[in-house]
């Protein structure tokens, strides 16, 4: 049994952090987050500590470091900019890390974290749940086994409703959240560069608060693609249905789908992690400056 700590307790996708560090039959000793909305804690850790002001989070965790108790990973559910310095953290501590994609912002972070891993000799990994999913495993089997050579024409479109609540959080705040692009683009761009190569090429046609769209020239496919939080935006199909996501993934034409099957991909994700399979800083490189190139682009029209 793994001792993990978690920074961000009170983040959308904690909980899917504290489901996978149970599922995989490990403990959570202490949280951390300012906001104490995190009653979901006792659906899986009850005895767990929890601490709103890090100061004293970090005190506990030196307190039971030198007492002889071991912090194996930090896994880290803050806010996209803190990520670069929760990573310090739990490498300074002496911890590997998991972190919560995008890893950071800006694909220059990356080099400064190589080179602490060194140091202190630990690891970090990211969540890429994506590349675990079965029907994504299957298209780039079949892309990897292809005897055609050829540039395939890829159309994403990928909507999901935010309401006004957005623009106040850090979520709204490019310089926190890395904008549309990196907050709810990031895992689609790593699993495109993952199946047909890395970026040649870019153009941005929209970059606004709530949408931003365009091409993107891969080494095996040209994608078009389209991301938004408007719901105003969402096909009058899914309006008449009540939906308030659409996700759309076509290749040829041809959708491919990938709807189900999210459930449990966190928990392999850490399977993976536990059996040091999991997913570097330099796996998550190429999707960073994906992103990055996005949101430091002018629109072409």
């Amino acid at each position: 049994m793994k001792n993990f700590i978690l920074i961000g307790a009170a983040g959308y996708i904690a909980p899917r952090h504290m489901k996978a560090i149970k599922a995989t039959g490990n403990n959570l000793i202490a949280a951390y987050d300012p906001y104490d909305g995190v009653g979901i804690i006792d659906s899986h850790f009850p005895k767990a500590h929890f601490f709103t002001e890090f100061e004293r989070f970090d005190r506990y965790i030196e307190k039971i470091k030198r007492i002889g108790t071991s912090i194996d990973y930090v896994s880290i559910c803050s806010p996209n900019y803190l990520h670069d310095a929760h990573i310090r953290y739990g490498l300074r501590i002496g911890a590997d890390v998991i972190c919560e994609k995008p890893i950071v912002l800006n694909s220059w972070n990356l080099e400064a974290l190589l080179e602490l891993e060194q140091e202190y000799k630990n690891k970090v990994y990211t969540i890429l749940q994506l590349r675990h999913h079965a029907s994504i495993i299957e298209l780039k089997n079949t892309i990897d086994n292809s005897l055609i050579d050829k540039v395939y024409n890829i159309e994403l479109n990928y909507i999901t409703s935010r309401g006004n609540w957005y623009f106040t959080s850090w979520k709204g705040d490019q310089e926190k959240s890395g904008g549309i692009a990196s907050n709810i683009g990031v895992h689609f761009f790593d699993m495109l560069q993952w199946i047909f190569g890395p970026m040649k090429e870019y153009t941005v046609t929209i970059k606004t608060k709530d949408t931003n769209s365009g091409t993107l020239l891969l080494e095996k496919a040209k994608v078009n693609w389209y991301l938004s939080i408007n719901a105003d935006n969402l096909p009058q199909k899914i309006k008449d249905k009540g939906q308030t996501t659409f996700r759309n993934l076509s290749i040829e034409g041809k959708e491919i789908e990938f709807s189900k099957g999210f459930t449990d991909l966190h928990t392999v994700s850490y399977e993976n992690i536990l059996a040091r399979k999991g997913y570097s800083l330099n796996d998550a490189r190429n999707s960073i400056e994906i992103v990055s190139a996005i949101r430091n682009s002018i629109p072409t029209n």
